[in-house]
């Protein structure tokens, strides 16, 4: 397969900045497709060309499948970047493209069926033999089937949504007596948010690392892993700060979780950018979650410790390049901060509005990943994140106070921002010593 001509990107802000900038370095030509709500957007205005996709309610314009392919098929798009979010992860929108003679930059509709049913995944890791969290064996029937199956899997045991993501369809069941309350609500919060109400359950691992391993794949069944990040610091499971390589990783442990990793992308032929994603306990066994057949918000602290742009692999074995499958193993280390439009002295209440005031930090190892400027107004349709403030090191100690300095420079005025609050976790002895866990923020006082 020849290098894409034209490649469409059915996605917005800051991500759709970033694939046409590496689009730009390998001479591709770009389409940006927009909302009537970003007209106005650093997207529209660098690429090549720009199709307006409809209203500022996502479902009219960045979810709408037709209204994209229109657009795809107008401009003569011979590929599609889906970024992530939105269609990225969609097994449909990926079949569509294939039909319509488009190549998705992204997973295969199997593959995105296969990793997108939590249920099947689970099932589909088991047999590969990468390490599962004890749970039930596929989805449960109905309540007397939850009730059962956590008598053997041992409380406390958490509800999944087999369609879920985002933090949502899950309940963490303590006792027997809580179970009913706790199946209704999944059940419910599932088919609003997914239209699909299948349930399964695993052992709830208190007091987990998240910590996923970027891997890559190609056409011919070649894989690689390129190391890992920590992602423990959430809130709500929503991540609010990534690092490379991980405070709490050893040798032992990262090879482990790469060959692991290694086996969950053969598994599935996987091909493309992806990560699995895997919860480990204070023991350092680890535990399969889920796979992403995405890039992620955070591969740029990938990126930097490997000084490689991880997009352009992913156009590459889009386009049928082949891989070494040589791993990679980390000697820099960064830190991402997640920059969000949300006041957090006011439980992290989103913050929209125009941006009055806007200075970005510079200097050595410093990075930043935004399509917002001066002037920019922050829509309340879309994700608040508004910018990613990334630092690369010799050290984490290093890498730390170089966050610190940054985030003192990084002047946002007219809405409210997280910046103040990663401040505050820069000084947090704990976090400075590497020494947290996803229960970080119950904690965690601002």
């Amino acid at each position: 397969m020849s290098m894409f001509k034209k490649i469409l990107i059915a996605n917005r802000g800051e991500i759709a900045l970033r694939v046409i900038r590496t689009c730009k370095e390998m001479g591709i030509k770009t389409v940006a497709v927009y909302s009537t709500a970003d007209k106005d957007s650093l997207p529209v205005r660098f690429a090549d060309e720009a199709v307006c996709i409809g209203p500022a309610v996502s479902a009219e314009s960045y979810l709408s499948i037709p209204n994209i392919i229109a657009a795809a098929e107008i401009t003569n798009a011979d590929a599609i970047h889906p970024g992530y979010g939105f269609l990225s992860e969609n097994a449909k929108f990926s079949r569509v493209c294939e039909e319509h003679n488009i190549k998705f930059i992204g997973a295969t509709p199997e593959q995105i069926d296969g990793m997108g049913d939590k249920a099947n995944a689970k099932a589909t890791m088991i047999a590969a033999n990468v390490p599962c969290i004890p749970g039930s064996k596929g989805l449960l029937k109905d309540l007397a089937d939850a009730k059962k199956t956590a008598k053997v899997v041992k409380y406390p045991v958490i509800l999944k949504a087999t369609a879920g993501g985002g933090g949502k369809g899950m309940r963490i069941v303590w006792k027997e007596e809580d179970m009913e309350a706790a199946w209704d609500g999944t059940r419910a919060e599932s088919a609003a948010a997914f239209g699909n109400d299948g349930i399964y359950m695993e052992k709830f691992i208190e007091d987990p690392r998240h910590i996923e391993i970027q891997i890559a794949g190609d056409q011919y069944g070649n894989a690689c892993h390129l190391s890992e990040r920590d992602c423990s610091i959430q809130r709500r499971h929503q991540k609010l700060v990534e690092e490379t390589p991980s405070p709490f990783m050893t040798d032992e442990l990262r090879k482990k979780m790469g060959e692991a990793a290694i086996k969950a992308t053969k598994a599935v032929n996987y091909e493309g950018v992806g990560t699995v994603e895997f919860l480990v306990d204070k023991h350092r066994d680890f535990y399969f979650m889920e796979m992403n057949t995405r890039i992620q918000v955070e591969h740029t602290i990938t990126e930097e410790v490997i000084n490689y742009d991880l997009i352009k692999e992913q156009i590459k074995l889009a386009a049928g390049d082949k891989m070494s499958g040589e791993n990679y193993f980390p000697k820099l280390h960064a830190i991402q901060c997640r920059i969000n439009a949300e006041d957090p002295k006011a439980n992290f209440r989103p913050s929209p509005g125009k941006i009055t005031s806007y200075h970005s930090p510079g200097g050595h190892g410093i990075r930043i990943d935004t399509h917002v400027y001066a002037g920019y107004t922050i829509s309340p349709n879309y994700d608040s994140m508004i910018s990613k403030l990334i630092v690369v090191a010799q050290t984490r100690e290093e890498a730390i106070k170089k966050m610190k300095r940054a985030l003192g420079e990084y002047i946002i005025e007219g809405i409210q921002t997280t910046i103040p609050f990663h401040q505050k976790l820069m000084e947090d002895p704990k976090f400075i010593e590497g020494d947290f866990t996803t229960a970080f923020m119950d904690t965690f006082e601002f």
